[in-house]
Formats: C-alpha cells, structure tokens, sequence
C-alpha cells in the first residue's frame, strides 16, 4: 500500500502537553455540585467495566469524576445479557444512583428509538471492540452514526480506532474529517500520554528546548495471562502491534513526530520457528489457522518526517502475569528513560551536567483517570480549561502507523519464505 500524504492538522487550542503538577490524583479530586451529567454507554466489556487482566475501567473513573451528577442513561451493548450483568452490579453498589435508571439496548438505532429527549446525553463513551467502528462501511460505522443521530455531542473513543484491511485506513481518515466537521470534542483512548511521567519528560524537552533524535521503545507482554482465543488470531485481533503494541508506538509519536511511513522495515519472529515456541500458552493455538497465529517477535525501525530515527521491539515472551515496558527518547545531551508506565512508571534522566541517571518514581498516577477528567472539564468548561492529548485524528495516525509495522513484517517474511 503507497504511503498517504496528511493534510496539515487544523490549528486547535491543544498545547499537546501538560504541566506534570496539574495532573490530580483521583483519590484527591472531589466531584463538584452542578447539575446532572447523562452519559451513554457504547460497550459492556472490560474496557467500561474492568477485569482481572488490567486497570481499565472507565465506569469507574467516570464515576469518581462526576460523583452523583453522573447519569448513565443507556448501555448499549448487543450482548444483554452481559450488559445486564454488569448493570446490576453497579445497581448493588453504593454508585447506585447513577444507574438505576439506565436503560439497555442492542443498537444505537434501538436508543434513538426509544430515547427520552428529557435525557440527552451529553457525552458518549465507545468502549466497544474496534471492528464495528473507524469505517464508512455498514455495520462498522459507529462514529458515522454518533455524528448522524447525537451531532456535537462530545466523544471518547478507545484506541485503537479500527481493526480492518490496511487498504481501509482510509476510511479511518474519513471518519476523523467527519468528527471535526461536527464540531464534537472528541477524545482517543491513548491514557499513556496523561502519565505524569510522560508529561515530565514533555516539560524537559520544552523547557530545554530540545529536538528529539531518536526513540526507542521495547514492549514485552506476559502472554501466559492472555486467555482470549481471539487475542491470538490476527483474523480476529489484527496482531499484537496494532492491538496492544499501539500504546508505545502512539508514546513514540508522541516525542518523535509524524512518521515517513514509506520508511518503515520490520523483521517478525513467527511461530513456527524454533526461537518462537512458546512453553506456557493458555489457549489451544492448534485451532486458530496457521496463517493467522500471530508473532512472537516484531522488530521495526524507521525515520520520523523530522530525520529522527525510531525504534520498537514487541515481544510475545514473558510469563507470569507482569509485562516489561520501557521507552527512551533521546536529544542532545539528554537521556529520558520511562520504565513500567503501566504499574509503577518511573523516570529515568540523564542530563549534560551529569553522568548519572535521575530517578523520578510517581506514585498514584492513574493516566486513565487524567484522561477522562480533562475531557469533562473541556465538555463543561471549555477548550482552554484542560488538554485532550489525543485527537481522534492523531490517534488515525497511529493506527496507520501500525498497520506499517504489521505490514513490513510480513513483507520481510515472505520474502524470506522465497528465497529472496
């Protein structure tokens, strides 16, 4: 697939950064009175609701946000019965209040059926599997029919923004076009960037100014937690970079810039080889079609439209259940190393006045609380009250990012088969 040429972004009030010490810890935000908040609900899965594997849970941090202005006036969620699980749990906690009177329904088109125009919402979370949104396509269209049926109504929309065929990355472009068109805040899922670890080291670059030139990014995950058939078929997930790796490459954007897309050269460690037999899987990985299992190992280097160059390893390799997680950026003079953003981020930093590292531990950060709380304090108070660190555009970008990393990988990997 030929590269794509971006427009250049609209001017926007984001910064793109925020000072590291206006980044409130949840248990010290206290939910102030005004009036009722209603919310919709687009997904019942972990991603709204929370599990075992992960930290997620955007009920909760809505919940702790608004405190009893929030009003969660439907769940939508083609599984009933799981959405009626997970309601009545909430209904059996002291958060009672807003969702006692939440309504479930199969489809967005079943809401705007039977939607009370006493309760419309004013925000709308989209939580669901990535397939059935970021397209123009029937059936996955989601944002298309937000925008059609809830215009101006602020979004937050979690990453990645589309699972499909890389000839479709196109029409991802075309739904962000259509969300700004709308005049809808809208926010995409990459909490990472709310770290206050990340915005420290965004702070050391400003403040110095620095020009980044290089990132290094190594992502190792725990695979023998990794119970879902699905996560382990490329069919069905689309891989593990474009999946789970997107989170680093989204981080490496971040510091380095735009991407040359036509620069990026990836090398995959696949599972038929000797190096990438896997000893403790938790899944029956005979089922899933051979050409659809998935890499234990993606390597990818490329240059970033500023000639800095970049770098990501993904590995399928750790057991137990903690993942290895570290990204390096480096400038003239400056080391900033962030090791463990998903449990325990700390930051690592060398300086031109020292040949040591500084440590910096930040205890209590929750990115995804960050994230959801600047996108009310927009909705409520405006674009100059807070930043929203990912646009639904910009998250298209890492999107097409790595479906170049996916794509170079296999492209390395049947010429490897033929003998070239």
């Amino acid at each position: 697939m030929p590269p794509r040429s971006h427009p250049p972004s609209r001017p926007t009030s984001r910064r793109g950064s925020i000072d590291p010490e206006l980044l409130v810890p949840m248990d010290k935000t206290v939910a102030g009175a005004g009036d009722v908040f209603n919310v919709i609900f687009i997904g019942a899965g972990n991603i709204m609701f929370g599990s075992p594997e992960g930290p997620w849970n955007h009920s909760f941090r809505l919940e702790h946000k608004l405190g009893p202005r929030l009003k969660v006036v439907a769940l939508i969620d083609p599984a009933v019965d799981r959405a009626a699980i997970v309601l009545q749990k909430k209904r059996d906690s002291f958060v009672v209040s807003a969702y006692a009177d939440t309504r479930i329904y199969k489809t967005i088109d079943d809401f705007v059926q039977a939607a009370d125009p006493n309760k419309a919402p004013q925000a709308i979370i989209v939580g669901c599997p990535p397939f059935f949104r970021g397209s123009t396509k029937p059936g996955r269209d989601l944002e298309m029919q937000i925008i059609k049926h809830f215009p101006g109504v602020p979004l937050f929309v979690e990453k990645p923004v589309a699972t499909g065929p890389q000839e479709e990355i196109e029409d991802a472009f075309t739904v962000a076009r259509a969300i700004e068109d709308s005049g809808a805040v809208c926010s995409a899922g990459y909490m990472l960037r709310y770290l206050r670890a990340v915005q420290m080291m965004k702070k050391i670059i400003q403040d110095n100014n620095l020009t980044v030139m290089s990132t290094i990014a190594r992502y190792a995950c725990a695979y023998e937690a990794i119970a879902k058939p699905d996560w382990w078929d490329k069919s069905k997930s689309y891989g593990p970079v474009i999946e789970q790796a997107t989170h680093f490459c989204d981080l490496s954007r971040y510091f380095g810039g735009d991407v040359d897309i036509s620069s990026v050269v990836a090398h995959s460690l696949e599972w038929h080889e000797n190096a990438g037999v896997l000893s403790k899987m938790s899944i029956d990985e005979t089922k899933i079609k051979p050409e659809n299992r998935i890499p234990r190992v993606t390597s990818a280097t490329w240059k970033y439209e500023s000639g800095a160059v970049g770098s990501l390893t993904h590995l399928v390799a750790l057991q137990g259940t903690n993942y290895s997680c570290e990204l390096e950026v480096y400038a003239d003079g400056y080391m900033l190393k962030l090791v463990n953003p998903y449990v325990q981020p700390t930051l690592y930093v060398r300086a031109p006045d020292d040949d040591y590292e500084h440590v910096h531990r930040f205890d209590n950060d929750d990115p995804f609380f960050s994230e959801v709380s600047n996108l009310i304090d927009v909705i409520e108070d405006g674009p100059d009250s807070a930043e929203i660190l990912s646009s639904y555009e910009d998250a298209c970008k890492t999107y097409e990012f790595t479906w170049a990393i996916r794509a170079a990988s296999e492209k390395g990997r049947k010429q490897k088969s033929q003998g070239k």
